[in-house]
């Protein structure tokens, strides 16, 4: 497979702030993907950028200890060369961010408790271009069975009408429709129970409808300037609102249904689509038809000062990805888990320029 024309390759001194960069903790999250494919291998994204072209590296990571910075950035520099992805028409990428929320919830129904996140109905069904009915459109890669056969399943306004009320599906209940609606669009939540117990829910599927942005949504009405929305100012547009919410809300179509994840380990977020836990600062999500999970790619956007210090420019791993993660140059970094996670994630919404690192055998092939 050919690389992608978008890839500008270049030196490792024309990526701005590389040599600034503390690249031990980039490594230690590109090794959590380097265990991970000995179980079952990466899919190659359509920018070409072959899986097969990380054993090496892979192998490198796996059976090296690197104790410090130098050696980390050494690795890098060894297995990888720089590639600026230059899309199509802007020049320029884009990053948003998302966080691992951590919320109260309940493992029944209470009077204060009543708002259910929901596991995987055992209607849904997997579609693909081999089994996906005729007129059903081609982004649906979830369907409802019947009798009749694959249809549409419903979306999150009939479902919060009681579509699915009365099958047993519920994992726990929360407090907020809004903090619920804000955990599928994160896609995982940690859930703080009131018995004391920590529980993680993560992905396990959706109903297959497009996800419609309600920042976007709600710039459009009028209601919120869209240079302005961030987490936050929607948040706050709903407190203010409330009997609007499911007006704005249910014009998101798409509904998540989640699975119970371990909490091996509190300073990781969870396991995202990569398979691999998430790195607080070090994982991003990218578009997983374009991409190949596990590349490393360094993100320059020197107007994001969210995360700290003057600018962004951090090595980061792609390991997850989303609904409204698409284009070559389009990522969402990972912040952490809770709230100081969210208050940074909420306000990411900034230009970027895309450096990809691609494996030096690929290059090699590639000449």
């Amino acid at each position: 497979m050919p690389l992608s024309p978008l890839f500008r390759p270049l030196s490792y001194d024309a990526v701005p702030g590389w040599a600034d960069d503390d690249h031990l903790p980039a490594l230690d999250a590109f090794r959590r993907s380097a265990l991970r494919v000995l179980e079952k291998p990466y899919r190659s994204g359509a920018l070409g950028v072959s899986f097969d072209g990380f054993e090496a590296a892979y192998r490198d990571s796996r059976e090296t200890q690197f104790r410090d910075d130098a050696g980390a950035r050494a690795f890098f520099e060894r297995h990888f060369a720089p590639a600026l992805i230059v899309p199509e028409p802007s020049g320029h990428g884009f990053v948003t961010g998302f966080y691992e929320p951590i919320v109260q919830a309940s493992p029944v129904r209470t009077a204060r408790f009543t708002v259910p996140l929901l596991s995987r109905p055992d209607d849904l069904d997997d579609v693909d271009d081999g089994n996906r009915p005729p007129g059903m459109d081609p982004s649906f890669a979830f369907a409802r069975r019947t009798p009749a056969g694959l249809v549409e399943y419903f979306d999150r306004r009939a479902i919060e009408q009681g579509a699915l009320a009365g099958r047993g599906l519920e994992i726990a209940w929360l407090e907020s429709r809004v903090d619920a609606f804000f955990i599928h669009v994160q896609g995982a939540a940690r859930l703080a129970m009131t018995d004391g117990s920590t529980r993680r829910v993560t992905y396990a599927a959706k109903t297959g409808h497009p996800f419609t942005a309600v920042g976007r949504v709600l710039a459009d009405l009028g209601e919120i300037p869209l240079a302005e929305v961030t987490m936050q100012s929607i948040r706050a547009w709903l407190a203010r609102n409330p009997r609007r919410v499911d007006e704005i809300l249910w014009r998101n179509r798409s509904y998540i249904f989640f699975r119970d994840a371990a909490v091996a380990d509190t300073e990781l977020g969870p396991v995202a689509a990569a398979k691999v836990p998430l790195t607080e600062g070090r994982s991003i999500a990218v578009d997983r038809l374009l991409h190949t999970f596990g590349t490393p790619i360094f993100v320059d956007a020197p107007s994001l000062t969210a995360f700290g210090g003057q600018g962004f420019r951090r090595l980061m791993i792609a390991q997850d990805t989303g609904s409204a993660i698409v284009g070559p140059a389009r990522g969402d970094l990972f912040a952490g888990s809770g709230d100081a996670a969210g208050e940074i994630a909420g306000v990411v919404r900034h230009a970027a320029d895309f450096y990809v690192l691609l494996p030096r055998p690929l290059l090699e092939q590639q000449r």
